[in-house]
């Protein structure tokens, strides 16, 4: 099995609602998403899974979250846009996207800070 990682970023605004904290009023982060595509097999060249198709596909997806008032977006239908939840849109957005035999996405790695990110994964 091969996994392959690709990180990128995105800044947007959101509060969390029915939290008691200071993150309940409007803030701001700029966030760093990995993700992990796992691959069962190579391809006739010695590949798993071009990274310019991953690369292409993340993008797309960070694109519609980028710059936005997160608790606005239609996309989220209307969840509450915690970092976990964050995590696990991206990981199905991809997932639409990876449709190569025998690879998909693995996990989701949202950071909202240089010291705190969380893990998604469909196990």
């Amino acid at each position: 099995m091969y996994k392959l990682n690709v990180t990128d970023s995105f800044s947007a605004a959101h509060r969390l609602c029915g939290y008691e904290g200071a993150c309940k009023n409007l803030h701001g982060h700029n966030w760093k998403v990995r993700i992990a595509i796992t691959c069962s097999q190579l391809d006739e060249i010695g590949m798993a899974l071009d990274y310019g198709i991953i690369k292409k596909a993340l993008a797309e997806v960070l694109e519609s979250l980028d710059h936005q008032y997160l608790n606005d977006l239609e996309a989220l239908n209307g969840m509450n846009p915690t970092s976990e939840n964050l995590a696990r849109h991206i990981f199905m957005e991809l997932s639409k996207q990876i449709t190569k035999p025998g690879c998909k996405v693995a996990e989701v790695e949202i950071f909202e800070s240089e010291r705190s990110s969380v893990v998604y994964t469909n196990d």
